[in-house]
């Protein structure tokens, strides 16, 4: 799999998600819970029209057979974008790493990663191509 941290520009679906998240966070700041800004951020998705599903759950399996755990993705926007939330401190490779399985698992190929736990919004785009 290649992956990169750039999608094609004028891709309106991200722009408006990563415009939905820095209203969040202009509003709330940082230094809430992960589950504040979710729940902030469903709200502004649906002030914009942005069609969206939370906590999609995503069973993996490994040859052939499902494993008992679950993968619960934060939100999963237009049917064709993951995207991913924190309130950290600081995101990292482990961070990108569970975006980039998130891909591979649901077979999407577009990604996004927010912060909120800085002092700007921290955003990442990933494109997943087979």
């Amino acid at each position: 799999m290649i992956f990169g941290m750039t999608i094609p520009s004028g891709d309106p679906r991200t722009y408006q998600i990563i415009g939905a998240a820095m209203e969040v966070h202009r509003t709330l700041h940082r230094g809430y819970l992960e589950s504040v800004y979710g729940d902030a951020l469903a709200v502004e998705f649906e002030l914009r029209g942005i069609p969206f599903r939370r906590d999609k759950t995503c069973q993996l399996f490994y040859k052939g057979r499902p494993l008992t755990g679950h993968h619960r993705l934060d939100f999963v926007c237009f049917d064709d974008v993951v995207v991913e939330i924190k309130a950290q401190s600081s995101i990292g490779p482990a961070e990108e790493a569970q975006v980039l399985n998130y891909l591979a698992l649901t077979h999407k190929r577009i990604g996004l990663l927010l912060n909120f736990g800085e002092r700007s919004l921290v955003q990442k785009r990933f494109i997943l191509d087979p």
